[in-house]
């Protein structure tokens, strides 16, 4: 049996619901689905980056934003993030929504990764504890340095992350350490 967890919110491209489906499957089939991202900055304007796990389904070793996820059918998106920021990195803080983006890439294993994605930020200057079987690393970086290590070495980071840095995406936050944009 699926767990509620497993499952995944299919949306068209107006993010009206039109079913649920599990998560690998998903996947395969690079249905269009719902999901989150989160973006940490630090109040020094660095963002938070982490090295997913090696073992993960796909995008294993790759670099990324403090994490991603999948809100459950019936789940509220802002409080699934801030769950899954938890979850992951060993943290909590208050997030702002920024908008939704959608993108569309060719995974490894096979997977297709069709999003449909809200967008959230915070700000966090306290200890960062990931869960080892999510995160292999993680590392502050300012942005100008991951826009550089992008454009040296794509294929290290998730497609995601590369898509919203393409966008502009994030927005930094201000010199008080709260989020601006």
């Amino acid at each position: 049996m699926t767990e509620m967890n497993d499952l995944m919110v299919l949306v068209d491209e107006e993010d009206r619901v039109i079913g649920a489906g599990e998560k690998l499957e998903t996947h395969r089939k690079g249905a269009l689905h719902r999901a989150f991202s989160v973006i940490v900055w630090n109040s020094a304007g660095q963002l938070l980056l982490q090295k997913r796990h090696a073992g993960k389904y796909h995008s294993g070793s790759l670099w990324t934003n403090a994490c991603c996820g999948h809100p459950g059918p019936d789940e509220d998106v802002a409080a699934a993030a801030g769950a899954r920021l938890m979850q992951e990195m060993g943290f909590s803080c208050p997030l702002e929504g920024l908008g939704r983006i959608t993108y569309r890439a060719e995974l490894d294993h096979g997977m297709i990764e069709h999003e449909l994605v809200y967008v959230f930020r915070g700000v966090h200057d306290g200890a960062v504890a990931p869960d080892p079987e999510e995160a292999d690393a993680y590392r502050w970086a300012a942005p100008d340095d991951v826009r550089a290590d992008i454009a040296a070495r794509p294929s290290e980071f998730s497609a995601w992350f590369r898509s919203y840095m393409d966008a502009g995406w994030p927005v930094a936050p201000c010199a008080s350490g709260q989020p601006q944009g």
